[in-house]
């Protein structure tokens, strides 16, 4: 394999309008699998920023459209390729389950340990360096709970809590618009259910029970944004591949 071209700041992310004051944040020299997608969301009194990808490169020194407003800043779980960024933002929640690792982000808890490394890169981010990455603490300033909301004003924000993946992890949905904000329970991609805190039954109940999610869009961890169809296409993917690995699950309806 050739060398990587060497990326700096300027070019490293890109933003992307999505409608309905949605708008991606991503870092396309990242590959697919390990980029997150960092959602924006316009509202009336404040915006909301969910997750904050790697952070080797300042989200809030590159993107302006991160510093146009007050901004509720939300980790959809503690992994290091989303919330990288975290505590460049003032007022920052967290599901309570993984505020510890928030507050003290070690890479054997944020799974950098096993996945940061040079192979996530398609361009060398200037500066990079595998053995000294590590995240800043961030400690919380509200932990959340399944049924909490996330007020922006004109538009709220439900947060369901979606073990599995990880223990505190969280989805966004906004039930007026169908959006929504799924992290890495579920995405169009491989769903990832064997790090070190990951619980394969937990998974399979929260897709059990967010499976019936009146959903318009779903926009991601990782991966293109889908629609209901794809949803419920995914879901029941993962729960038939459960299924026959001998999982023993209720029938989806």
């Amino acid at each position: 394999m050739g060398m990587l071209p060497v990326i700096g700041a300027p070019n490293w992310y890109e933003t992307i309008r999505m409608g309905d004051g949605v708008t991606l944040i991503h870092e396309p020299w990242i590959k697919p699998f390990f980029r997150c997608n960092i959602w924006h969301v316009r509202g009336r009194d404040r915006d909301l920023l969910f997750d904050t990808g790697l952070g080797h490169f300042s989200l809030r020194s590159h993107v302006p459209l991160v510093t146009e407003r007050k901004l509720t800043c939300v980790a959809s779980h503690t992994h290091f390729d989303h919330i990288g960024c975290h505590h460049e933002f003032p007022d920052r929640c967290v599901h309570r389950a993984e505020a510890e690792i928030l507050a003290d982000p070690r890479n054997e808890w944020t799974v950098a340990d096993r996945y940061a490394t040079d192979e996530m890169f398609d361009g060398m981010p200037q500066g990079w360096d595998t053995a000294r990455y590590h995240i800043l603490p961030a400690p919380a300033d509200r932990l959340l709970e399944n049924g909490d909301v996330v007020d922006l004003g004109d538009r709220a924000f439900e947060v369901i809590h979606t073990p599995g993946h990880s223990p505190g992890g969280i989805a966004l949905y906004e039930n007026r618009t169908g959006i929504l904000l799924s992290g890495d329970i579920i995405y169009d991609g491989p769903l990832i259910d064997d790090v070190y805190h990951s619980l394969v039954d937990d998974y399979v109940a929260t897709l059990l029970r967010m499976r019936d999610l009146d959903v318009t869009v779903v926009h991601g961890g990782h991966f293109p944004s889908f629609g209901k169809v794809r949803y419920r296409q995914l879901v029941d993917d993962y729960l038939a591949h459960k299924r026959q690995a001998g999982c023993h699950l209720p029938q989806a309806r």
